[in-house]
């Protein structure tokens, strides 16, 4: 029997005459995951995509887990796939249902018929599929509200598909639909999720971590990578850029008021991300920030790290508070990796006593101590490339 992927656009199919855009980027990004995996045909068909392996060698499973990471996707499902004559469909049901049809005690039928030249209409369907259930299994009853098992008839253009039980997908709008932009990653448990928020907004991801050797580890690095690797089975594959920093801390550190270490060390972050983002056509910044998270996170500090760069600066967490941040973590697989005990530059130099409502002039008082334009060259002059790839 074919088995097929049977995908759900969902938010996309409010796209209007942009539509097609969406829906070719999606295509796009469902065949750059599973290309690894052999070859598919993937067509959009009817507010729906189909991905149907071309290959008996397929690992069909590890294609279906790929396609759930994927922005742009409502619900997908496997499905089988039969001809448009009914004692077929019942057939076919039958066999490939039959495990959650054995194991059920209720059920009942759900059809679409997208195709009007099919001679019975959906309420006819559903009566004789599962009349035809009934008498084949019969541990089962009909329960219309609280089915253990719906089955889902669907009768489309190019054929007839057979499934349970869809999954909801990662949602959002394909990634590469947005246009480009620069997100600050650490080793932490915010920067990760921010990432993974925005980019399923569309957005492709450029990534920009401040390593500090010898205060930071080369595990501390990994760290980050195995982040990104993870963010990236959603976002899809990206470049990582990783900034020498420890130069910059100790400079700051040496010459500059202890209260506003972190807040120079973050505009400095920030002036050399808004050097790489141009050089990347990016048009934003994107931070994990969330109000009033740290010191560094109030309002006050927000608009004095800003106000160094020009660039729009995204923060997609900043009304969560911690526990949004860590369920999201979880869910996409990130949470266990930034607890790893491996520290990042940000927790190198604390201040005691972090200034929590600081002023601009201050801050930029404090930066005529230092050579701010040479050390961000030095710092945008150093820096490392590596492409990240899904985990």
């Amino acid at each position: 029997m074919k088995e097929i992927i049977l995908i759900k656009l969902g938010e996309l199919v409010l796209k209007g005459l942009n539509r097609r855009v969406f829906e070719d980027t999606l295509i796009k990004n469902i065949s750059r995951r599973l290309k690894p995996l052999g070859k598919f045909d993937i067509r959009s068909r009817q507010s729906a995509v189909t991905v149907t392996p071309l290959e008996d060698d397929v690992d069909f499973d590890e294609a279906v887990e790929r396609v759930s990471h994927i922005f742009g996707i409502a619900t997908y499902t496997r499905a089988g796939v039969t001809e448009k004559d009914m004692e077929q469909m019942k057939a076919v049901t039958a066999e490939y249902l039959r495990r959650k049809l054995l194991a059920a005690k209720t059920f009942k039928v759900e059809a679409k018929r997208s195709d009007k030249k099919f001679p019975l209409n959906s309420p006819a369907i559903c009566a004789e599929m599962g009349g035809y259930l009934l008498k084949r299994f019969p541990n089962l009853t009909v329960d219309v509200h609280h089915p253990d098992v719906t089955v889902y008839v669907e009768v489309r253009d190019f054929g007839v598909y057979i499934h349970s039980s869809p999954e909801r997908g990662a949602g959002g709008i394909p990634v590469g639909t947005g246009g480009k932009a620069a997100v600050l990653i650490s080793g932490g448990i915010d920067s990760p999720v921010a990432a993974w928020q925005i980019a399923r907004r569309g957005l492709e991801l450029t990534a920009v971590h401040f390593a500090s050797p010898p205060y930071t580890s080369d595990r501390a690095e990994q760290k980050v990578v195995d982040l990104l690797s993870q963010v990236s089975s959603y976002a899809g594959r990206m470049k990582m850029f990783t900034v020498q920093f420890a130069h910059v801390q100790e400079e700051i550190r040496d010459k500059c008021p202890e209260e506003l270490f972190t807040l120079l060390m973050r505009r400095f972050m920030m002036r050399v991300a808004q050097r790489i983002a141009v050089q990347e056509d990016c048009l934003a910044l994107i931070t994990g920030e969330s109000l009033g998270q740290v010191a560094s996170q109030t309002l006050q500090a927000i608009c004095c790290t800003d106000a160094c760069v020009s660039m729009p600066v995204f923060r997609p967490l900043i009304g969560s508070d911690k526990v949004d941040i860590i369920d999201t973590a979880r869910k996409i697989d990130t949470f266990d990796i930034s607890i790893e005990p491996y520290e990042d530059c940000c927790t190198v130099f604390t201040p005691k006593h972090p200034c929590t409502r600081p002023h601009v002039d201050t801050l930029e008082n404090a930066e005529k101590l230092l050579d701010v334009e040479s050390l961000v060259d030095e710092c945008v002059r150093t820096v490392s490339v590596r492409t990240i790839y899904p985990r």
